[in-house]
């Protein structure tokens, strides 16, 4: 894989979140942002936003990261998501990225709006490797499905 500072930036940031720190990992990554900047390279805001969602106190600003994830995913090419990792493609992260949205939408209450990213996150299942990452995602979307059947904003149990 190539030297990239801003994915190993946000791989260092990642750490940080998941050993406890969330508020400096939510820091570390605004400041990628910034320096990545809304017209920078799509698999970076991509990334950056997609965990950046992960990371806010409110569904709100949750829904918020998860829209420009999407839109960066919009405008990436599998060439340069190849570039990273030999293995990604872009409809392989389509299922992840629609599948946040319709949680987050759902959570918000928002459950009409929800309905159509989660069929998103369905129909893209296709392109999901068959790995721990396809299964976690499969998973997700089964457990949103059953959340938003149940008209639940009741955050998803692990």
């Amino acid at each position: 894989m190539p030297d990239d500072d801003i994915m190993t930036a946000v791989s260092a940031a990642l750490a940080q979140g998941q050993a406890g720190d969330r508020a400096g990992a939510r820091l570390a990554l605004e400041t990628l942002w910034d320096r990545t900047g809304t017209d920078g390279d799509a698999l970076h805001r991509c990334t950056i936003a997609h965990c950046l969602a992960d990371l806010q106190e409110s569904v709100a600003d949750e829904l918020a990261w998860d829209q420009r994830a999407l839109a960066a995913a919009g405008v990436l090419t599998d060439e340069r998501a190849q570039q990273q990792d030999p293995r990604w493609t872009v409809q392989a992260l389509l299922p992840s990225l629609h599948i946040n949205l319709a949680d987050a939408y759902r959570r918000s209450g928002r459950f009409a709006e929800a309905r159509p990213h989660l069929t998103d996150a369905v129909a893209a299942t296709c392109a999901l490797p068959d790995d721990e990452y396809g299964a976690t995602i499969l998973m997700g979307i089964d457990k949103v499905r059953a959340a938003l059947d149940a008209g639940s904003t009741a955050p998803l149990q692990p």
